[in-house]
């Protein structure tokens, strides 16, 4: 017996490192950053967490990479450096230099994959939807097989996508990229799997993503009888659109925030056009629903920041402060609780509440912290 354990333990010591192996991915990346008064060193270490960053983006696969949510902000980059910890398993560099004022780097770092996701998703942004909703058109008929077919880019989408955006919500057109299959996505939604969709808001670095699937089938064909000798003199389609809007929690969790179906019957000379009539009618109907419903959750998780800000010396600045508080995108309210003393709700990671208000001239931030940050305010 004893002599069986020890075999069972040496088994397990050798295939245990494979098994470790297996879950890292080791890739080549190159980062750059700015040299600031001839500091090489500090420009170095930037320099190499940039390129520690772009592997992690590069494991996960990411449609929309973290420099492009928020550009040239020093708190992302050190809000960057703390997630690279636990995630970057190692890294050696391949290659160093500067040039033009900046330091270059090229290095290989290995990455746990299982991680990087969680790493990217705390950048993510609550008012970034991802949409994807495909329209099934007719079946194509090849030589081998009868295959659905499915159009992308369609009337409900483009309608849903355009509403969105004029009320302000960052959109990410999923179709595009093809970084998402109709086929897959139906099967996700039916059998509850949503490790796929959980992947697809890692990709595209959203909080909320919008799917759906839209069929439509012909209730009455143009020139059925449909009684006393009379022809159908249409295409009598039906239409019908089954999807939700998930988001998920800080824990990975998914969470349903809206699901249903909407159906709509039209008719047309020929199916194509009955079609997208029921696709327009349906996307009217839709979408004010899923505006109310992500206007909710934007209210629901907004957060209590305390801001203050040096240099306001009477009632008159602090006004004015108040006021570009408030028309900050994103900020929900803004509580005057004395001179440079504000409390903010806003929905966002605060790092975005930070740059956003840095931006606006004027501001410096002199301190964060995830629920305090503090400015020096410079009257123009």
């Amino acid at each position: 017996m004893k002599y069986r354990l020890l075999i069972l333990t040496i088994v397990i010591s050798l295939f245990a490192p494979m098994t470790s192996l297996a879950q890292i991915a080791c890739l080549d990346v190159e980062g750059e950053a700015l040299i600031v008064n001839n500091d090489k060193p500090a420009a170095k270490m930037e320099a190499i967490a940039r390129a520690k960053w772009s592997a992690i983006e590069q494991s996960v696969g990411v449609e929309v990479k973290a420099q492009s949510v928020v550009q040239n902000f020093a708190l992302v980059d050190d809000a960057v450096t703390k997630q690279i910890k636990g995630v970057v398993t190692g890294h050696k560099i391949i290659s160093e230099g500067s040039s033009d004022g900046l330091f270059k780097v090229k290095i290989n770092a290995c990455i746990e994959p299982s991680k990087a996701g969680d790493a990217l998703s705390s950048l993510a942004l609550n008012n970034s939807i991802a949409v994807f909703l495909p329209a099934s058109k007719p079946r194509e008929i090849t030589h081998l097989e009868q295959r659905d077919v499915h159009d992308e880019a369609n009337m409900l989408s483009e309608t849903v996508i355009g509403k969105l955006a004029e009320q302000g919500y960052t959109v990410v057109d999923v179709a595009p990229t093809g970084a998402a299959d109709a086929a897959v996505i139906d099967k996700a939604m039916k059998s509850g799997n949503y490790m796929t969709l959980r992947s697809m808001m890692y990709k595209f670095m959203s909080n909320l993503l919008l799917i759906g699937k839209a069929e439509y089938t012909i209730s009455t064909k143009k020139g059925s009888d449909i009684g006393f000798g009379v022809q159908m003199p249409f295409q009598n389609v039906t239409v019908r659109l089954t999807y939700r809007l998930v988001t998920k929690e800080p824990s990975g969790k998914m969470i349903i925030l809206a699901a249903g179906t909407e159906e709509s019957r039209t008719m047309a000379n020929n199916a194509e056009d009955a079609t997208a009539k029921g696709l327009k009618n349906i996307a009217d109907k839709f979408t004010p629903v899923v505006l109310e419903k992500i206007s909710k959750y934007i209210k629901g998780i907004s957060r209590k920041i305390h801001v203050k800000v040096d240099g306001i010396s009477d009632v008159s600045a602090n006004f004015t402060v108040k006021d570009i508080l408030q028309n900050t995108s994103w900020v929900t309210s803004v509580e005057e609780n004395g001179l440079g003393d504000f409390t903010v709700s806003y929905p966002e990671n605060s790092i975005y509440l930070a740059n956003s208000i840095e931006q606006r001239g004027g501001f410096k931030v002199k301190k964060f912290t995830p629920y305090q940050i503090e400015f020096k305010y410079m009257q123009q």
